[in-house]
């Protein structure tokens, strides 16, 4: 008797074409809408201003947004459950202050104050999530209220200075140390290597399980888009960025990319590859349905929101160690919409259950860059609020308009 082929349970398109138009049907284009989006704005201030393009300020860019998506990893892990958090900023300059205190007023070490500022925003999320779970209360009313609570708290801790100033070297080098050149490429090299690896080893075992695929080509240049992009970033960074090409070369990966990427790496895995991050997709895409699996819906929540506060506390010491201080207005203004718009820009639904840990880094970056390039441009900052609110707005039409699209689709 002959053997016959495992045939795969769902075959992909023919061609790039029909996969395009198939998952547009679908209403699932993933990033592919902000990976234009970026090159469109690229190209536009790129045009305009000569020096957008320059590694001197694409570095500045990267460890610009790297406090704002540090906080936006954990927006995305509360809007994947189809939560709302509106006490991230405030909880970030909350746990900024908290570590200032205890190493320049009370002489701790600096490793003892920068875990006493992540253990106080895990412990704000610890309450506001018991809170919800506990009380029914909506997110949006607990974290509005812990919005108005912790920054009254930050106010408290910072004292009457309002200001206090942070020259311990090792908290100041946290976000803006320059790795050297040779542990930059090693980092880039092993990171794609590692990458490689990962996606032909989901090909295969996918294929052995007759499951969905995709073609090889299709992951020949995913696997070559993204170790390109890395290597790229990497090449970029190691150029001297002195602008006066005197004194001593400025040349590096900053820490605070590495520090950012490495969470985007860490949450991504727990959240893809884990039991724990199925649940948290399961637990937003159906509630009651979740439950019923045997699902503990309060405990997925409590640590979701756990683990965002103290992401939103790392955002707060990252902008803290780049600033050199922290005072009144650690994580005010934007910090709170910025960090929600980019997990939204980026691609992660408001109506919970659709997202990736990475759509951090894609909206960071397209909120960095149209900031970045209009501050080149020295426009005023009315028309960069006017600016990505309209950004803002269409992501959130798109989210909405595939929803529907993927409703009528499964009818």
């Amino acid at each position: 008797m002959m053997k016959t082929q495992p045939t795969n349970l769902a075959a992909a398109p023919n061609n790039w074409r029909e996969a395009l138009a198939e998952r547009f049907r679908q209403g699932n284009l993933g990033s592919l809408p902000v990976i234009i989006g970026l090159i469109i704005i690229a190209i536009v201030f790129q045009s305009i201003n000569k020096n957008f393009l320059t590694p001197l300020n694409l570095t500045n860019l990267m460890v610009q947004i790297a406090a704002m998506g540090t906080i936006s990893t954990g927006v995305v892990l509360i809007l994947l459950l189809g939560e709302v958090d509106l006490s991230a900023g405030q909880v970030s300059g909350l746990a900024a202050a908290v570590m200032a205190v205890l190493v320049s007023r009370h002489n701790l070490p600096a490793g003892v104050a920068i875990i006493g500022a992540i253990v106080v925003g895990a412990l704000v999320g610890l309450l506001q999530g018991w809170w919800i779970s506990s009380f029914r209360v909506p997110s949006f009313v607990v974290t509005l209220a812990g919005l108005l609570a912790w920054q009254g708290s930050r106010l408290r801790v910072l004292g009457d200075t309002g200001t206090i100033n942070i020259t311990n070297k090792f908290i100041n080098d946290i976000a803006n140390y320059k790795l050297p050149i040779w542990l930059g490429w090693v980092l880039g090299i092993v990171s794609v290597v590692v990458y490689t690896l990962i996606v032909f080893n989901e090909y295969r075992s996918r294929r052995a399980a007759e499951l969905p695929t995709g073609s090889l080509n299709g992951v020949f240049w995913r696997v070559g888009v993204v170790g390109a992009s890395v290597l790229a970033g990497v090449a970029m960074m190691s150029v001297n960025r002195n602008a006066n090409a005197a004194g001593n070369p400025i040349q590096g990966v900053p820490s605070a990319v590495i520090i950012f990427l490495t969470f985007l790496i860490i949450f991504d895995f727990i959240t893809q590859r884990t039991r724990f991050g199925r649940y948290v997709y399961a637990v937003g895409g159906n509630t009651e349905a979740a439950r019923r699996a045997g699902i503990n819906v309060k405990r997925i929540r409590i640590t979701i929101f756990m683990l965002a506060s103290a992401l939103a506390a790392c955002g707060g010491i990252l902008a803290a160690s780049r600033l050199n201080a922290a005072n009144q207005s650690s994580g005010d203004g934007d910090v709170l919409l910025n960090a929600i718009a980019a997990a939204v820009i980026g691609g992660t639904s408001l109506f919970g259950g659709r997202g990736r840990i990475w759509s951090a880094l894609l909206g960071a970056l397209v909120i960095g860059a149209i900031a970045n390039g209009m501050d080149l441009l020295a426009l005023k900052s009315s028309i960069k609020f006017i600016v990505t609110g309209a950004v803002l707005l269409l992501a959130v039409t798109i989210d909405a308009a595939s929803r529907a699209r993927r409703e009528n689709s499964g009818r």
